[in-house]
């Protein structure tokens, strides 16, 4: 299970990864494409990953407080 876990959590960084160069390559071409749609939908989106990485670190603190080990 921890090993699984750890494949998991791995994969979602390199998906964060992933998505920062995705966004970084928007703004890029669409300021050398003259799109400015395309530098705005890559602002955003790098906005909206780092929002998912703050959730990504501090949702799973408050759903084990919140939960518990499940034991009164």
């Amino acid at each position: 299970m921890d090993q699984i876990t750890g494949y998991v959590q791995w994969g979602v960084k390199v998906m964060f990864v992933v998505a920062l160069v995705v966004s970084i390559g928007a703004i890029v071409a669409g300021r050398l494409f003259s799109m400015p749609q395309s530098s705005k939908l890559g602002v955003v989106s790098i906005v909206v990953v780092f929002l998912c990485a703050i959730a990504y670190l501090v949702l799973p603190g408050m759903l084990q407080s919140i939960l518990g080990s499940g034991c009164i």
